[in-house]
């Protein structure tokens, strides 16, 4: 199986302006200069962490969905970030994975962050997603779902089949709890046996909240495989491969010895 390519791309957004981080994304995504196979975007890219869903929400299907599918085709990779989806009467953080041949696969945000009151105006999903794309299998998570292991927990089968073998984490986490997002972030990659990849934001939103980065890609023993973006702008270009992750499972099959679970 070949290794996986993975661009994060850690910005600071315009406040509720679609048009500006959109614009300001397919530039950056234009600078990266050598083939990857999967794009990153943050937590609610187009608008930032913004509780006003009723003004900036866009149903499935339009413009920010239409442009993640123009980046995938154009640059042959797999697109993914969250941003705010309005479907019937609800609103949705969702994140939203963008194909090159024109499909999308989506996973609405479980975990809403109470802090911020997001239950007060989106509602929570409640499946979990696994793509699969260039024979990795891929699971996205939103932010506040980082807190929360049993949501994220990886299975193993008898005969050695994972549920996933990169876990991912699109984000707005504020420079004041980011030792939670650079210990966490390391705590799932050891637990699920699997690749970790964060997007962070920078800058200062519309609330005031500072951002300061920290994307990064953990191996699945918990090693830092990227320096961490902190504090700037950049794009972080990390290749994981699936047989040293599969030799590292092999040697040490600790999801064999799992304790089994239902959530409710």
């Amino acid at each position: 199986m070949k290794d996986l390519k993975i661009a994060i791309i850690q910005a600071e957004l315009h406040w509720e302006n679609a048009d500006g981080n959109l614009a300001m994304f397919e530039e950056k995504i234009w600078t990266i200069h050598e083939e990857v196979d999967l794009i990153l975007l943050p937590e609610m890219f187009s608008t930032g962490f913004s509780m006003n869903p009723a003004e900036l929400a866009e149903v499935s299907g339009l413009k920010t969905q239409k442009w993640m599918l123009q980046m995938a085709a154009q640059r042959d990779a797999l697109v993914g970030g969250s941003y705010i989806v309005r479907q019937g009467e609800y609103f949705y953080n969702r994140f939203v994975f963008a194909f090159p041949d024109g499909t999308i696969q989506f996973y609405d945000k479980r975990h809403l962050f109470s802090l911020a009151k997001e239950e007060d105006y989106f509602t929570a999903g409640q499946e979990r997603l696994v793509v699969t794309y260039k024979g990795w299998r891929i699971c996205p998570m939103v932010c506040y779902d980082l807190r929360f292991p049993v949501w994220a927990r990886n299975h193993v089968t008898l005969d050695g089949d994972y549920g996933y073998d990169l876990l991912l984490y699109v984000a707005n986490w504020p420079k004041v709890r980011i030792k939670a997002w650079d210990t966490l972030l390391p705590a799932r990659a050891i637990e699920n046996l699997a690749y970790v990849a964060g997007v962070n934001r920078t800058g200062l939103d519309g609330n005031e909240h500072l951002y300061d980065g920290h994307s990064a890609v953990y191996g699945a023993l918990g090693e830092q495989m990227t320096r961490p973006l902190i504090g700037e702008e950049g794009i972080l270009i990390q290749k994981v491969d699936k047989l040293a992750l599969d030799m590292v499972r092999q040697k040490f099959a600790f999801l064999r010895d799992a304790d089994a679970f239902d959530i409710r």
